[in-house]
């Protein structure tokens, strides 16, 4: 099957055979298809979708285009757990989340991916931490659940190959917001994983690839109906992206405050109290769909005892020493810090408005970040601290946030974009609700 052919009947809109599919999925696999095809072929997914029984071929076909873990041999107590963002700008719930669920009993072998346009990535964040890999052997991840009861990896070339691959053209060719190329990415590397049971938490808002919730539906129902036709139980809820995620974006800068929401600090700050309640709220669901738990509320009880016993900061640090990370990530991180740190200045007095998110994510990536074209490096240094949310207030001169930059040039640039994003007004935006939908439960 040529790849040509293939490209051009996707572009025309007719139904790929799944022989087809599979053949695209080789191609990924063998590098009989080029990156200038592999792009072509998810531009044309991306103009011309794939129906139901295509994205659940292209899904099984990424599956097992490499190894399919199975843990049912090595003698875990708890249940097989996982969660799975759809990607935002200082979204660091997975840091917080993997061993939020480890402490409360469950397994999490977390199979997560790099920055995605203008999105973080969680591999990305934890290689801010000196010496943490995050491509394993499947012994020494084995090792690590024993010992932690979660690890954060990646999808190394034995385990969802065909993700790999596309994961990275797709950051670069404007095709990250395909419907049916986001739910085999995520839903390959999860079933590869060896899963149970999944949640999803599925974006909304003006810093998600799904701008509204009436978008972002249909994402999250296709990511439930195939992951429940596949065998693998999923709730997926739907949740408020229209703003920074906690204080932070940037690599080391989350890992940081990622710790500090581990550590039970900053209880009385309210953007830190909201990336809590999403991580409460995931953690309840997974607990549930795992059968640690029998209802949400008690699940969300158990999840937030843990988190401040400090069960959940232990799980953590076993972790990252696991891994490759600091012995004692609570003693000596180790994370970098940027040479360059510049306020950047309200204009006048005010409330902050509503934050354009992707652009924001944007500021990040063009500081190094993220990625602009495949392989680039990402300096772990980089980013947005201390972000006012909406609806806070705000003296003229006072930080909006601050920029951490490898240079004065690039910081000036961070600070002219940060401060057209945060806009200062008379009045507070309207409120958005923090989970606005539940699917799947």
């Amino acid at each position: 099957m040529l790849p040509a052919e293939v490209i051009r009947r996707q572009r025309s809109g007719q139904a790929l055979s799944a022989d087809e599919i599979r053949a695209f999925v080789r191609g990924l696999v063998d590098g009989s298809w080029s990156d200038a095809q592999v792009g072509a072929m998810a531009m044309a997914v991306l103009w011309r979708g794939l129906d139901t029984a295509g994205t659940v071929t292209l899904t099984e076909a990424m599956t097992h285009s490499g190894a399919v873990l199975d843990w049912s041999a090595e003698g875990f107590a708890g249940p097989v757990l996982d969660k799975h963002s759809t990607g935002g700008v200082g979204d660091k719930v997975s840091l917080v989340l993997a061993p939020l669920l480890a402490a409360c009993g469950a397994v999490v072998p977390m199979i997560s991916g790099r920055g995605l346009g203008h999105t973080g990535g969680t591999l990305d964040k934890l290689e801010a931490l000196p010496g943490y890999t995050v491509d394993v052997p499947r012994q020494r991840l084995a090792t690590v659940l024993h010992a932690a009861g979660c690890a954060i990896v990646g999808a190394s070339a034995a385990v969802a190959p065909a993700d790999r691959r596309l994961y990275a053209i797709r950051d670069v060719t404007a095709t990250v917001e395909s419907l049916p190329l986001i739910v085999a990415s995520i839903l390959s590397k999860k079933r590869a994983a060896g899963l149970q049971a999944l949640v999803m938490d599925v974006k909304c808002g003006n810093g998600a690839f799904c701008p509204t919730a009436a978008e972002a539906m249909p994402l999250a129902q296709a990511l439930v109906d195939v992951a429940g036709g596949a065998g693998l139980p999923t709730v997926a809820l739907v949740t408020d992206m229209d703003a920074v995620l906690g204080r932070s974006a940037g690599n080391a800068l989350e890992v940081a405050e990622a710790m500090v929401l581990l550590r039970g600090e900053r209880r009385d700050d309210p953007a830190l109290s909201r990336l809590r309640d999403l991580c409460l709220a995931l953690a309840a669901e997974a607990l549930v769909l795992g059968g640690l738990v029998p209802d949400v509320g008690a699940a969300q009880a158990l999840a937030a005892a843990r988190l401040a016993e400090g069960h959940a900061a232990e799980r953590f640090a076993f972790m990252v020493a696991g891994l490759g990370g600091p012995a004692d990530v609570w003693q000596e991180a180790g994370l970098p810090v940027a040479p360059v740190r510049c306020p950047v200045p309200a204009a006048r007095d005010g409330v902050i408005g509503r934050h354009d998110t992707r652009a924001l994510g944007l500021a990040v990536v063009a500081l190094g970040g993220g990625r602009q074209r495949p392989g680039d490096a990402v300096d772990p240094r980089v980013g947005l601290a201390d972000v006012r949310a909406p609806g806070e207030a705000v003296r003229a001169g006072e930080p909006l946030a601050w920029v951490h930059a490898a240079d004065a040039r690039s910081a000036e640039a961070a600070m002219t974009a940060v401060a057209a994003a945060m806009p200062v007004q008379d009045a507070a935006p309207p409120a958005s609700a923090l989970v606005q939908a539940v699917l799947g439960r």
